[in-house]
């Protein structure tokens, strides 16, 4: 993901490589995608917030997660409009909207709109769960 823009957190791309698995590293910092359906949180319905990976950086609360079955974990909306960036993304033949996390510049999947998902904002975050980790809300 060879980029010019500036993030508040910044890293050398050696420390990114260190700290990261070579498939997080893929995702989040190549704006890979990992297969459908194998994510940790594609279908898990635990209470909580879900972070950056790479930074932990919080971006999306359970209670906006939902079951679209198209293999990645679902969100009609982030935590705050601030936690995420979005950029064109012209790449695979078509024009998407790819998310990426506002803090670090790590990639997360993309948003669609308009797919008739009964949720409140009409818009599905089609995130990698290799992107996020889950912290349980305190039971």
């Amino acid at each position: 993901m060879k980029d010019t823009r500036m993030y508040p957190l910044t890293k050398p791309d050696d420390q990114w490589r260190a700290e990261l698995t070579a498939a997080e590293y893929d995702v989040l910092r190549l704006a890979g995608t990992e297969r459908p359906g194998v994510g940790e949180y594609t279908d898990t319905k635990t209470n909580g917030v879900y972070s950056c990976r790479a930074c932990g950086t919080e971006l999306f609360r359970s209670g906006t997660k939902f079951d679209s079955h198209c293999g990645w974990p679902s969100f009609y909306a982030p935590l705050a409009q601030d936690r995420v960036e979005y950029i064109e993304d012209l790449s695979m033949g078509s024009k998407r909207v790819e998310v990426r996390c506002a803090n670090c510049g790590s990639h997360l999947g993309h948003v669609f709109e308009g797919e008739g998902y009964d949720v409140p904002t009409d818009q599905r975050y089609c995130i990698n769960s290799i992107s996020l980790r889950l912290e349980p809300a305190p039971e």
